[in-house]
């Protein structure tokens, strides 16, 4: 079992930045997948990024290509993924959720029906 935990979510002004993080507990391998996915009022949830744990393969979504960042950092000494969110638009306004899958074949990153974990989700509000 893993437990993700999200924090770092807020209200912005468009064109700031701001820095999500998810820790996780339990059975977290290095060859797990993780991700972040988003979601928005009456929308579906939506694939924003993923890596291996272990910090390669990032891909994605082309609406934040250049503009946000998935990766690992140290914080308070455990290793937490991140979301480094720049150039935010009104459009990124959603709840981002963490995720995580086991490794498995003809895995699908992009898909949130293929990943075993997720966390609570933090709060993300992009004025304009």
């Amino acid at each position: 079992q893993v437990r993700l935990v999200e924090s770092g979510g807020g209200l912005v002004q468009a064109g700031e930045s701001l820095r999500l993080s998810c820790a996780a507990s339990g059975r977290a391998f290095s060859a797990n997948i993780v991700a972040w996915f988003r979601q928005a009022p009456g929308k579906e949830r939506e694939f924003v990024a993923v890596m291996r744990r272990t910090g390669d393969s990032a891909s994605y979504a082309d609406s934040v290509v250049g503009r946000f960042v998935i990766a690992i950092a140290k914080e308070n000494g455990k290793n937490v993924v991140i979301l480094q969110m720049d150039s935010l638009k009104p459009e990124d306004t959603a709840t981002y959720y963490c995720a995580e899958a086991l490794p498995r074949s003809n895995f699908r990153p992009k898909m949130a029906r293929e990943y075993d974990y997720w966390g609570q989700g933090t709060q993300v509000t992009v004025s304009s």
